[in-house]
């Protein structure tokens, strides 16, 4: 039953010493270190959990390093389960070697499945209300400043893919995906904030 680490800095100017360090400390001998935001492709951690073996336990320092969101974590959790490994966090109560571990994850779980729920009432209920205004969902269909600041909020919560939020408005992948950028940093969108 080994005991696997990764480590993963944002940028290439940090160091992952502490980490490994940590990681080290707790009889971690084989770690992988990825270097990157996360928001691309996390080579290493694919590596990582393909190395996995039954009984064997993934190690982190903390969950936002093998993790995007609690989606992405569920995820992984499930993808780990199936193979009969487990992880643990060095700085937080989730260690699924642990009954209370296990149960702390079946937790996260149902909340990530109410919030899901909550999100796509709140999106059927605006869609509705703009087919009440005479709005149309047609193929060719943009996407309106007005629902820009909705589409961004539920793809920054991590519970929804791009391709699932394209087919809830009607429209393409790269019509999304570009609407997400510009309103991100590059277009008209830039300089507005989030409201909740």
């Amino acid at each position: 039953m080994a005991l696997i680490g990764y480590a993963r800095v944002s940028t290439q100017d940090q160091d992952t010493a502490l980490q490994r360090d940590a990681l080290s400390l707790h009889g971690v001998q084989r770690v992988y270190v990825e270097s990157g935001s996360g928001v691309g492709p996390r080579p290493q951690l694919q590596v990582a959990l393909g190395s996995l073996g039954r009984g064997d336990t993934l190690v982190v320092w903390k969950l936002d390093r093998v993790a995007r969101s609690l989606s992405d974590l569920l995820a992984i959790q499930s993808r780990l389960r199936a193979g009969g490994a487990m992880i643990r966090s060095l700085t937080e109560p989730l260690d699924t070697t642990s009954p209370f571990g296990e149960f702390t994850f079946q937790v996260l779980g149902a909340v990530a499945q109410l919030e899901r729920s909550m999100i796509r009432e709140r999106v059927m209920a605006g869609q509705a209300a703009a087919r009440a205004r005479g709005k149309s969902w047609g193929r060719a269909r943009s996407i309106s400043d007005a629902d820009v600041l909705s589409i961004v909020d539920m793809w920054r919560s991590g519970v929804y893919t791009q391709g699932e939020l394209a087919s809830i408005w009607g429209v393409s992948v790269a019509c999304l995906r570009d609407t997400i950028h510009r309103f991100e940093g590059r277009g008209r969108w830039a300089s507005r904030s989030l409201h909740h």
